[in-house]
């Protein structure tokens, strides 16, 4: 099983996949925007994939793509699946450009997730995965914290400075821009859901922790820089993996829908976008001319 995810991560992370409110922007003055970040944004294997950019594993139904569409923007959506705070500011794979280069003083809205890769959270989920029940395994919580720290929390807290600086180096190229920091999600429950995925208690609980602490330092760091934070993890509760098929938004070790493993699916993307472009219309309720001034 850690092997068959393994090979699906790895796939994906090398990148080697209308709302009723009124829009935000008039169809002859559309909002500019720009969505960067890693396969939580870009939503590997999703269908359709976007055939601009084969090796992010970007699909057209991404949430970027949803909100574009709620708010009548003009989007350029340069999200890769794999992509680290480095990637923004060079090349992730040849042909692709810097996700920095998109970013104009012209750009209105940006969206950003990022902060999964660097602190190694989806090589945590890969360390988790225990098929049999306990005793027959070892857990992952046990071993991350064994000394008194928590070592996966450590290393988001070791690269929070960097989140920092990716927000001020938004702010430089995009100086007339909102910026909204979307979160992690709801992976899984409580306690977690052992056997259908398979992750004992005490694992579950620590690597939905590990995410959830994530999110709160994008939201922090998103606070003290003017940023926008969109929680997506209230809007996922009933819809994690653990949720049955039809209802998840976030899809489990082995995927019941098109989607990567541990990523969000159609649904979850559709969720997510409209949840930003409800804080976009928060923040610019009166449109692209506001977004400007």
């Amino acid at each position: 099983m850690k092997r068959t995810l393994r090979m699906a991560l790895a796939m994906v992370l090398s990148g080697g996949v209308v709302s009723a409110l009124a829009p935000a922007a008039s169809a002859d003055d559309p909002l500019r925007y720009v969505a960067l970040g890693d396969s939580y944004a870009s939503a590997p294997l999703v269908r359709p994939a976007d055939p601009a950019d084969p090796a992010c594993l970007r699909s057209l139904a991404d949430y970027p793509r949803v909100a574009a569409e709620a708010l009548h923007a003009t989007l350029t959506d340069v999200s890769c699946s794999g992509a680290a705070v480095g990637h923004l500011s060079t090349a992730q794979h040849r042909g692709t450009a810097p996700q920095y280069d998109a970013l104009t003083p012209d750009t209105d809205v940006v969206s950003i997730t990022i902060g999964g890769n660097d602190s190694e959270l989806f090589q945590a989920a890969l360390d988790c995965v225990n098929v049999l029940p306990p005793p027959h395994g070892t857990s992952c919580a046990e071993k991350d914290t064994a000394g008194g720290t928590d070592r996966l929390r450590a290393r988001i807290d070791a690269w929070a400075p960097a989140f920092a600086g990716v927000l001020d180096e938004i702010a430089r190229r995009a100086p007339h821009a909102g910026v909204f920091v979307v979160g992690y999600g709801n992976y899984l429950r409580p306690d977690g859901c052992h056997p259908d995925q398979p992750y004992w208690k005490q694992d579950a609980n620590h690597l939905q922790g590990a995410i959830n602490h994530l999110s709160a330092v994008l939201e922090r760091t998103a606070k003290e820089h003017g940023a926008v934070f969109v929680d997506t993890y209230t809007l996922g509760i009933g819809h994690d993996a653990c949720a049955a098929r039809a209802d998840r938004y976030i899809e489990g070790v082995v995927p019941a829908r098109p989607a990567a493993p541990l990523h969000p699916n159609a649904a979850g993307s559709r969720a997510v976008g409209h949840a930003l472009a409800d804080a976009v219309r928060a923040r610019y309720p009166d449109g692209a001319g506001q977004a400007r001034t």
